[in-house]
C-alpha cells in the first residue's frame, strides 16, 4: 500500500531530495485520477476562475466557490495534501479576519492547508494563523492576483531589485511559519538560489528545475485549455482536440441512428 503523504513529509521530500509533484484539481473526478496517478499534492486553486468559470483572471473568484470546488476535490483526493487558495478579498483585511475565512475554508471544504499569495507584507497574517493550528502555504513571484498591479501576467525577479524584493518575501514567509512556497514566474537561477536556501519546500511553476517540487494547472497540462499556453506549460495531452473529435463522433452517431445500438438499450 503507498503510504500517505503529509505535511510534514512534504518536509522530508524536501530532505531527501525527493521531487514534489502537485496539480491543480477543481472536482471529484479528476481528484481521483490525481490519487490513482500518486499526485502529492492536489491545489484547488484560485485559477478555476479561469479554466472553469471563463473569467480573464482569478480575481472574482468567492470565498463560497472555493469551499464548493474544495469539498468536491476532498471526496476524490485520498493519498495527499489538499491545498486551497485564499480568493482575492479573503485575507487582506488583517489576522483576525483573515482567519475567520480560513477556518471556513478548512472546515467546511477539508483542505489540509490554505493558501495565499503576498510576502513580507502578508508575514504577520501567516504567524498569526500558523500560531492557531491553520496550515499555510505561501506564494510568491508572479502572484496572479496581483494582475492589475504588475499590468499582466509577467515573469518577476528580473532586476536585482525585484530579485532582493522576492529574497525577502520568501525568507520572511519561511519564517512565519508556512509549510511549503510557490515560487512562479521568476527566472530559474534565482528560484534555485531560494530553493537552496529555504527551510521549507519550494514548488515551482514557471520558476526552473531548481525547486524542491513542480505544479502545473491541470487543464494546462492536458491541453484543454486554450490554443496557446505559457511557455512553462508542457502539455501532456491534446485534450481538446480529442474531446472535439468525441464530441463530434456523438453527434454523427446520433444523427446517422447508429447510437444508441441494440447493445446500449434495455430489453423488456
Amino acid at each position: 500500500m503507498i503510504a500517505a503523504v503529509t505535511l510534514p513529509g512534504l518536509s522530508r521530500m524536501k530532505r531527501e531530495g525527493q521531487p514534489i509533484v502537485v496539480v491543480t484539481a477543481y472536482d471529484c473526478t479528476f481528484a481521483r485520477l490525481l490519487d490513482d496517478a500518486l499526485v502529492d499534492v492536489a491545489l484547488v486553486g484560485d485559477s478555476l476562475g479561469m479554466v472553469i468559470q471563463g473569467h480573464d483572471s482569478t480575481l472574482p473568484v468567492t470565498l463560497d466557490e472555493m469551499i464548493y470546488h474544495t469539498r468536491a476535490v476532498a471526496r476524490g483526493f485520498r493519498r495527499g495534501v489538499i491545498v486551497a487558495d485564499m480568493p482575492f478579498g479573503a485575507f487582506h483585511r488583517g489576522p483576525e479576519a483573515t482567519m475567520k475565512q480560513a477556518l471556513r475554508l478548512m472546515k467546511r471544504g477539508g483542505c489540509h492547508a490554505v493558501k495565499l499569495e503576498g510576502g513580507v507584507i502578508m508575514a504577520e497574517t501567516v504567524a498569526f494563523l500558523t500560531a492557531r493550528e491553520v496550515p499555510v502555504v505561501g506564494h510568491v513571484g508572479l502572484t496572479p492576483q496581483s494582475v492589475n498591479r504588475f499590468g499582466g501576467f509577467k515573469v518577476q525577479g528580473r532586476e536585482e531589485g525585484d530579485a532582493a524584493r522576492i529574497r525577502q518575501d520568501a525568507l520572511a514567509l519561511a519564517e512565519a511559519g508556512v509549510s511549503a512556497l510557490v515560487l512562479e514566474g521568476i527566472p530559474a537561477p534565482l528560484a534555485a538560489e531560494i530553493t537552496r536556501q529555504s527551510p521549507v519546500p519550494t514548488i515551482g511553476i514557471g520558476a526552473g528545475g531548481g525547486c524542491d517540487g513542480q505544479v502545473l494547472v491541470l487543464h494546462d497540462l492536458l491541453g484543454l485549455y486554450g490554443d496557446q499556453s505559457p511557455r512553462f506549460v508542457k502539455r501532456y495531452l491534446e485534450g481538446a482536440a480529442l474531446t472535439r473529435e468525441a464530441l463530434a463522433r456523438f453527434g454523427d452517431e446520433v444523427r446517422q441512428g447508429s447510437f444508441p445500438g441494440p447493445e446500449h438499450a434495455y430489453g423488456p
